[in-house]
């Protein structure tokens, strides 16, 4: 195993156990390690202190899996920790209302760079870093014998493949390819979702927890969900008897899905209007046509992928908020959320805040939203939490 050697004072993070060596506080490496190596990483004087994959062409050059120099990262390493990291879910899919959950969820894990979404009886896998995609092979592996899963498909067709040296790809890695539409349910309500086309891996179960408690105040309400998606919020505001539900979103394939969704669930197709159009846009013709809503859903994409992209993120999301706002009655409810890592709590509460300002509102925050139990934050990679959200009393 070649060594990486560490710049001295650079020890600090590597012995709190934080998995990114960025490419900085590297002095030098011992010899040529292909892409996807497994390294050691050394101290200056020559001390074991980790040892991870390896990449040059990657800013965080080595992602480190393993401190205890007595443990050999092997096949059997990586289907230790898939097997925990599926066996830690169990409780998600006991009582058989829920059949979809994020099974690993990367560095959280302790597998960096892998995604594992289970949707029924298939799995959407995303690799992240070149490090899993030497090891893909046992990962699938693994998978098939813990799971026997009908369908494993690749949807690698993130961005961040590209820092390091990896080309996109969506292909059947065991099985037969996902049908179109995939039959889910969480927390009862069930969704069709399409794995091979759809956002992401194919549905965003990271909302699952947010999206009933949402939805507990939601009964005889009218309601606007904004980037509605495939009808996460929307199904769940419904079952809980909301009185109607607005929903907008730039895509018509997933109004086209939403609206397969509510039949699917036999909700009452005259309580919705689907308006698929640009949130922002729509938002200001609802503010032109003097529309109100009791409660207003705002679940954006991701504004800021990195920090130097905060700045003019929480621009966007001040700007979202304000005109939300400006849409509700007086009392009404406003659930907003964040998916940019690099936004924390404090600094969305201060984004509300200044759009409130603008707004002419007073906001009280009456819950805070986070990520559910299958994206866990580890307690050495405060990265890993990116999901924030608060719901909001505008008066």
């Amino acid at each position: 195993m070649i060594d990486v050697i560490l710049k001295k004072g650079k020890e600090k993070a590597v012995l709190q156990r934080h998995p990114w060596v960025f490419s900085g506080a590297i002095e030098r490496v011992k010899g040529k390690p292909a892409n996807g190596d497994i390294v050691r990483l050394v101290d200056a004087k020559g001390g074991f202190m980790a040892c991870g994959f390896y990449n040059d062409q990657s800013r965080v050059a080595v992602r480190l899996l393993e401190w205890d120099e007595n443990v050999v990262v092997d096949e059997n390493w990586f289907r230790e920790k898939v097997a925990l990291a599926v066996a830690s879910r169990s409780n998600i899919l006991a009582d058989g209302n829920t059949n979809t959950c994020r099974l690993i969820f990367s560095e959280s894990d302790y597998l960096p760079g892998l995604i594992v979404d289970k949707y029924a009886g298939h799995l959407a896998v995303q690799v992240l870093t070149s490090g899993i995609q030497n090891m893909l092979p046992i990962i699938i592996d693994e998978l098939q014998r813990l799971l026997q899963p009908e369908s494993i498909f690749d949807k690698s067709d993130a961005s961040s493949r590209d820092h390091e040296g990896l080309e996109t790809q969506n292909v059947v890695l065991a099985g037969n390819h996902p049908p179109d539409r995939v039959e889910v349910k969480e927390n009862g309500i069930r969704y069709n979702i399409n794995i091979a086309e759809g956002q992401k891996s194919g549905f965003y179960c990271d909302q699952r927890d947010n999206r009933k408690i949402v939805a507990s105040h939601a009964k005889g309400k009218k309601v606007l969900d904004c980037f509605c998606y495939t009808g996460g919020f929307t199904l769940n505001c419904l079952e809980n008897g909301a009185a109607s539900v607005t929903l907008v979103d730039s895509s018509v394939p997933a109004i086209d899905t939403l609206k397969e969704n509510i039949v699917l669930n036999g909700f009452d197709t005259a309580k919705i209007t689907a308006i698929p159009s640009d949130v922002n846009k729509q938002l200001r013709k609802f503010k032109e046509d003097a529309e109100l809503f009791d409660l207003i859903v705002l679940d954006p994409p991701k504004y800021a992928p990195s920090r130097s992209a905060l700045d003019k993120a929480s621009r966007a999301y001040k700007d979202l908020n304000r005109l939300a706002m400006l849409l509700l009655t007086p009392g009404g409810l406003l659930a907003t959320y964040s998916c940019s890592g690099a936004m924390n709590m404090e600094t969305f509460k201060q984004v509300i805040a200044w759009a409130a300002l603008d707004a002419g509102k007073k906001v009280q925050f009456i819950h805070q939203f986070c990520q559910p139990e299958d994206h866990p934050v580890r307690a050495s990679f405060p990265e890993g939490e990116y999901l924030k959200g608060l719901l909001c009393r505008v008066i």
